[in-house]
């Protein structure tokens, strides 16, 4: 399985690579795998933990839309929930070189309760110092509430992320093969 960096930019100038395993390529979805989430501390929604430091999390990447989404999990592997970033559409630079930006909103969705729309206060500082410009302050809202809306029905998430599972992943790069 090929691993790709995902460059990540933060407004105003924070930017990440993130390297993932791509474990399915499709013209619609893009799959892929980190096995330990680097994040510096744990996400936590509404008291409920939503993704630790070093669980796995399947990411998918649609080309084109302004949004990816992420199952995530606990350490142990439980599934927790599903979480949409509004991002600029991902640039494929290479095969295994992307980039993107982060536009601050993003949308959760636990396994019980409903949709929720997470770090508009973050969205408002970007635009009041000038980091990002109207025009895509309200996509990123647009796109934010097209997803509310969305998760809101039992159609959401979309079938690929549905059916790639944690242990579709494992499976898969554990057969060294796309299924």
């Amino acid at each position: 399985m090929a691993t790709v960096r995902i460059r990540y930019l933060r407004p105003p100038d924070r930017e990440t690579v993130y390297v993932q395993r791509l474990v399915h390529r499709a013209p619609d979805v893009l799959v892929t795998y980190v096995e330990r989430t680097p994040l510096a501390r744990t996400l936590v929604v509404d008291g409920e933990v939503a993704l630790e430091p070093g669980a796995p999390a399947v990411w998918f990447t649609f080309p084109g839309a302004w949004h990816d989404i992420g199952r995530f999990h606990r350490l142990d592997g439980t599934f927790t929930g599903f979480y949409a970033n509004v991002i600029t559409p991902v640039e494929f630079i290479a095969d295994d070189a992307w980039r993107t930006t982060d536009l601050f909103l993003d949308v959760w969705k636990g396994r019980s309760g409903a949709p929720r729309l997470l770090d508009e206060d973050e969205l408002d500082e970007a635009v009041r110092n000038g980091w990002i410009g109207g025009g895509l302050e309200a996509t990123a809202r647009a796109e934010a509430a097209r997803l509310l809306e969305a998760a809101a029905r039992p159609t959401w998430p979309p079938e690929p992320v549905l059916a790639w599972t944690l242990e579709r992943c494992r499976q898969v790069l554990g057969a060294g093969s796309d299924a």
